[in-house]
């Protein structure tokens, strides 16, 4: 019974933490172009819920909450280091992120795959991968 592995399906959603809701769910759906699928407000916890999609599948939680503490991003602290996305070319999608406004770091090449990826930040400074297919 101790080597019984967990049957998992594949990974659910992210659940995202804001300090400003407005600014996160445009970042979330206007710049990375997620979905939404269902807006919910929590009057009884001044909390809103946005639940969002990428390509039809079910991906992140935003949640806002009153007086949440700030994350520490740098240097890096432990737990949940980021969230990081697929694409097929990355010197587009820098490109793309910088006419929106964002600062990328330089593209770095994964020493393991050989593959390019760069990061960015969510208005939280949640740090955001792009690794290139």
């Amino acid at each position: 019974m101790m080597n019984q592995k967990i049957p998992l399906i594949g990974i659910h959603h992210v659940a995202i933490i804001c300090s400003n809701y407005e600014l996160s769910k445009q970042f979330y759906t206007e710049i990375l172009g997620f979905e939404e699928i269902r807006e919910v407000y929590r009057k009884e916890r001044d909390s809103y819920k946005l639940d969002l999609s990428f390509q039809g599948v079910y991906f992140i939680e935003l949640f806002s909450f009153p007086e949440t503490p700030a994350r520490i991003s740098r240097p890096e602290a432990c737990g949940l280091r980021h969230i990081a996305f697929e694409v097929s070319n990355l010197d587009d999608t820098v490109h793309i992120l910088q006419q929106k406004g964002l600062i990328c770091e330089d593209i770095r090449i994964d020493e393991f795959t050989g593959k390019r990826f760069t990061f960015t930040s969510d208005p939280d400074l949640l740090p955001i991968e792009f690794y290139e297919r």
